[in-house]
């Protein structure tokens, strides 16, 4: 009997104005990477609430990504240091969730850069598939 590969499911949310084109050109460029992210495209990343996260989490998200424009570049001004702040907070509470804090990500690429951001989503994914299917799925207690 053959064992099935455990395949991570990751959320990528993504700022409008640079890593989602990051994103985009990763695929157009038909650089290689992982097909585990659902891309939810938002303005900013600044707008990524922590519930947003927590939420993907229960339902089902064997990790989050959260991806914006390089501090100093964001479209808003201030979005993504207000996205480094959130994030921080949210890798604290990440155990507190009974969840590994590597199970969420924040990556910094602009819209020219796709092969880091074909390379994030690599990273993220092995690392995924190393911790294994989220221990919360559903809501569960941690």
């Amino acid at each position: 009997m053959t064992r099935k590969r455990f395949e991570p499911s990751i959320v990528a949310f993504t700022c409008n104005w640079c890593s989602y084109g990051g994103a985009d050109l990763a695929g157009i460029s038909r650089i290689q990477h992982p097909p585990n992210a659902k891309v939810i495209r938002l303005m900013c990343s600044g707008r990524v609430d922590p519930i947003m996260v927590i939420e993907a989490f229960k339902g089902g998200a064997d990790g989050v990504m959260v991806t914006g424009c390089h501090i100093g570049d964001c479209h808003y001004a201030t979005g993504n240091h207000r996205t480094q702040v959130r994030f921080d907070a949210l890798q604290m509470a990440m155990k507190t969730m009974g969840l590994h804090p590597d199970r969420l990500k924040l990556l910094w690429a602009s819209a020219s850069e796709g092969q880091q951001w074909a390379d994030g989503i690599t990273e993220m994914t092995e690392t995924i598939r190393q911790l294994g299917p989220n221990p919360i799925k559903g809501g569960g207690d941690a």
